[in-house]
């Protein structure tokens, strides 16, 4: 065969697998969820799973998506920020209707409230909203401010990758609290480690912002933390850590 002719074939096949890959990065990161929020509607119990995951991709990706008016990334990774908010927003709603129905006899908290102690242990659905919505508008607001800024949109970035490299420690620490890992999804875990490499890789590949690799390697690193904790929990069992009881002890982080 002439090198024309393999060029012809070459050439969509790249484009077929450079669109297999920014659809991996759209659409993978919320598939880890898809077993986790199944087991949830399936065993009426959300106690397994720690809502401040949530709280952390929430955060993590608004601040992407303000830290791409700075400086403008990859389409797919914009994409995957949008996708990854609406996927959170319905974990957060199934978990607190969840709880919600659970609880017997038990004080109904707001987000008016203003209460610390119950900070992301709210009655409704519509409290959550109104803090993500007023944390979306402060921020909006500040960057919209500095937006000229260099020093401050490379700190944005920074913040973003961050706040998600940080999403497997919750999940870690309330493992850890319980000296074990029952109720959560196994699967997720290891959806959340194929992911994290392969968007690790991806970003190395595509010369992304330097934020998202190192973050990206601190992410696998806190999976297979998770990971080893699965195999000692399951082949060790150990006793819960005893501490002082809390009006949130209850609730499901």
């Amino acid at each position: 065969m002439e090198p024309g002719g393999l060029e012809w074939l070459l050439v969509p096949m790249q484009q077929l697998v450079s669109w297999g890959a920014a659809g991996a990065m759209v659409f993978g990161g919320v598939v880890p969820y898809i077993p986790q929020y199944r087991d949830i509607r399936r065993t009426q119990n959300a106690e397994g799973f720690s809502t401040y995951v949530c709280l952390v991709l929430l955060v993590a990706n608004i601040l992407r998506i303000l830290f791409w008016f700075g400086r403008r990334f990859e389409s797919p990774l914009l994409w995957q920020s949008i996708i990854m908010i609406i996927t959170m927003l319905l974990m957060l709603k199934l978990c607190t209707e969840i709880r919600v129905s659970n609880e017997l006899n038990v004080k109904r908290r707001s987000f008016a409230d203003f209460d610390l102690n119950y900070f992301w242990h709210w009655s409704k659905f519509t409290d959550y909203m109104q803090c993500i919505l007023t944390f979306t508008g402060v921020t909006g607001y500040i960057t919209y401010l500095w937006l000229d800024s260099s020093l401050f949109v490379e700190t944005l970035g920074f913040l973003a990758v961050f706040t998600e490299a940080m999403l497997g420690v919750p999940q870690l620490y309330r493992n850890y609290q319980n000296r074990s890992t029952e109720g959560m999804s196994i699967k997720m875990v290891l959806m959340w480690t194929s992911g994290d490499t392969f968007k690790t890789v991806y970003f190395i590949l595509n010369q992304a912002p330097f934020q998202f690799s190192i973050c990206g390697l601190l992410q696998v690193f806190v999976d297979i933390v998770i990971l080893l904790q699965v195999y000692l929990y399951s082949h060790y069992p150990q006793k819960p850590v005893s501490h002082t009881a809390h009006p949130a002890s209850t609730k499901a982080l």
